[in-house]
């Protein structure tokens, strides 16, 4: 047999696969392009859900905005977030309702949340780093130990706290609520912060080691700076649980001067269960706000601190 007849015909080829393709041959498979619309759609209902879902977790909050724009005697006799009548002297009242202007409860609260600030980005952090990088006898106990004070309730060793700093003299003054801040007894943000060191790399220590760094500058230009997005996390929880704290702060503060923001409004309800609902609602909002402003302005970082701690 000549090399003629064994070489096969290219264009035969050609025509054959043409042909298997027409009659559905399974050599040539078809291409099949899917229209992008169920995809579009199934995102278009995912997006509905979560605004519904969205809108339904914050009504409570839409109707105490509406409400303090309403007449204290149509708070509860008109439910509907379109108020019939526009009042704003809720929040003129509700500023001047008690005996002092709201403003000192407002910068009482603000002095504790800078204490507590301070307190729990110092200690904690100092904590962490002994805890991350420092070797020292009985460590993983202490760190047990730590974690298991996290499961501690605060209604536990409140009325101890409260025997100890009434005997330091303390209570009516800001310290029972600054000063255990700066011994770090926030067992959450220790951890936070310890899970976060681990995963800067260790070399780094080795290297300013070398240069003659000691632990506190390894601490203050290494760590420090590395931990942005831990230490940005910290201060807006602290920030957020101490402006809202109220047990606490209602057993240590009990003179009216001493009150803050959330203690303040619950002086607009008295012992019969009367209220000015219309001003309270109002003070309510004015009160919400630095929480607000600082979740909104802190939210890039709160993310980033939680979704990166604990990545190594």
């Amino acid at each position: 047999m000549t090399d003629l007849q064994m070489r096969p015909d290219p264009a035969a080829g050609v025509h054959a696969s043409r042909a298997d393709a027409r009659h559905g041959g399974t050599d040539a498979p078809a291409l099949r392009v899917r229209s992008p619309w169920p995809s579009r759609w199934r995102a278009l209902l995912k997006h509905v859900g979560l605004i519904a879902l969205a809108l339904v977790m914050l009504y409570p909050l839409i109707w105490l905005l509406v409400s303090s724009f309403k007449p204290s005697e149509l708070i509860f006799r008109d439910v509907s977030l379109v108020p019939s009548e526009i009042d704003t002297t809720n929040y003129t009242a509700g500023w001047n309702a008690l005996q002092y202007p709201f403003s000192r409860y407002l910068l009482n609260s603000a002095l504790i949340v800078l204490g507590s600030l301070v307190g729990n980005l110092v200690s904690c952090s100092m904590a962490a780093y002994a805890f991350a990088r420092l070797q020292f006898r009985g460590r993983q106990l202490w760190f047990a130990i730590m974690l298991m004070s996290i499961m501690l309730p605060f209604h536990v060793i409140i009325v101890p706290q409260y025997v100890l700093f009434s005997r330091l003299e303390w209570i009516n003054t800001f310290l029972p609520l600054i000063v255990p801040k700066l011994l770090a007894t926030d067992a959450f943000f220790i951890f936070l912060m310890v899970q976060f060191f681990r995963g800067i790399p260790k070399e780094l220590d080795e290297a300013a080691r070398l240069d003659g760094c000691g632990h506190g500058r390894i601490y203050l230009q290494i760590m420090l700076p590395l931990s942005m997005p831990a230490l940005a996390t910290t201060a807006i929880f602290t920030f957020i649980w101490t402006w809202n704290d109220f047990f606490s702060q209602l057993i240590f503060l009990t003179r009216p001067d001493m009150y803050t923001a959330p203690v303040a409004l619950r002086t607009f309800i008295d012992a019969t269960g009367q209220s000015s609902w219309g001003p309270m609602f109002a003070m309510s909002i004015v009160s919400l706000l630095p929480v607000f402003l600082a979740f909104l302005l802190g939210q890039k970082y709160l993310v980033k601190g939680i979704a990166t701690t604990g990545i190594k």
